[in-house]
């Protein structure tokens, strides 16, 4: 850990608030302080994802606790998302470091061309020695494109970034083998594989209750982390100066797999399908084992409405999703296509229709 080089860190809507709601100044600043530190000496590089746009509007917007609906939650991030950079900038200046807001949403990151600017921009900031703070664009993004909790949008970006370590700041300083508050309990010290998590009890719900994550948010973003090859310290935003220079602090995760510039995981694990193709038994064994594109003649069913770009489900004939995938043509050109080979389309509607319908390059197996 002491070594990593880029490090994506996360922060929690609970350690940057107060219990009104608003911005904790202190709580940002002592935050900034130790990533200042960090990056002080030149070698190593931040990247900040943090949670608290929607925590710091409360306030301002006179509302008492987070708000259900989508429309109040994005107008409660409209407001908190300025003032959380601007707090951060000015706690940077104090070190005379600049930093870059970027929000991101899922239609941003698992699309390809979005996917490769998404990465030239964090890099580009990195390079010119600025720290960007990253967080999903709540202000536009709908139930159908959202990454549903921060923990899981660091992982995707710890990966997009080729992080060498990602930490996750929370309220709780780790993974605990049951309820923290009880007595008999212990801190999990490392993890090596999911194994290691068989039988342990993790609550779901974070203490503050202005977030939208908890234990099981933060376990699973590990797993998505260290499974692309990126390890993982779970603890405490008062324990981050610990975790960044490599002491023993919260829990460890260890890297279970390797690491790649493979896009996909954002396909796997951000992307909601907005429909579904059913494949035949053929299919399934080309797409799955033989890590083939899918074409027309082995869909046997579409359901849906989505439009070429979009993430769909590919399941097999008892409707178990296997892959998932960006599809190359509408849901409502879909059926005059079923069973069909690509040649026998070209000849009848046109040479566009010689092609994929899920191109082996936008498919990503799933794995039960």
């Amino acid at each position: 850990m002491a070594d990593a080089r880029r490090i994506v860190v996360k922060v929690g809507s609970s350690s940057l608030t107060t219990a009104a709601g608003g911005l904790d100044a202190d709580r940002v600043d002592a935050l900034v302080d130790v990533l200042a530190k960090v990056r002080s000496g030149g070698e190593k590089e931040i990247v900040l994802v943090s949670s608290g746009a929607i925590a710091a509007g409360l306030a301002p917007l006179g509302l008492a606790r987070r708000p259900k609906d989508l429309a109040r939650q994005q107008a409660a991030a409209s407001v908190g998302q300025g003032l959380l950079v601007a707090r951060y900038t000015a706690s940077f200046a104090r070190y005379g470091v600049r930093v870059g807001q970027v929000l991101l949403t899922t239609d941003d990151t698992s699309r390809r061309a979005h996917y490769r600017n998404a990465y030239r921009t964090l890099d580009q900031l990195l390079a010119m020695g600025a720290v960007p703070v990253v967080n999903e664009n709540d202000t536009v993004a709908t139930d159908e494109i959202r990454f549903g909790d921060n923990d899981r949008l660091a992982a995707l970006v710890a990966h997009l970034v080729r992080a060498d370590l990602l930490v996750l700041l929370s309220d709780v300083d780790g993974l605990y083998d049951g309820d923290p508050s009880k007595p008999g309990t212990s801190r999990i010290e490392e993890v090596k594989g999911p194994a290691d998590l068989e039988g342990i009890s993790i609550g779901s719900a974070g203490k503050a209750g202005v977030g939208t994550g908890g234990m099981v948010t933060k376990v699973e973003a590990a797993r998505i982390a260290a499974a692309a090859g990126v390890p993982v310290v779970l603890t405490s935003a008062s324990r981050a100066a610990d975790a960044l220079a490599g002491r023993d602090t919260g829990t460890y995760f260890r890297r279970t797999g390797r690491r790649s510039a493979d896009r996909l995981l954002w396909l796997a694990h951000a992307s909601t399908p907005q429909g579904s193709l059913t494949l035949d038994a053929g299919a399934v064994r080309a797409v799955v084992e033989g890590r083939k594109s899918l074409l027309p003649a082995g869909i046997a069913a579409v359901d849906g409405e989505f439009s070429a770009g979009d993430p769909v489900e590919l399941r097999d004939a008892g409707g178990r999703p296997v892959a998932r995938g960006l599809v190359n043509f509408d849901a409502k050109e879909i059926p005059k296509l079923i069973g069909r080979s690509t040649r026998e389309l070209a000849k009848e509607l046109g040479p566009g229709y010689e092609r994929e319908v899920v191109h082996r390059d936008d498919l990503v197996v799933l794995t039960h």
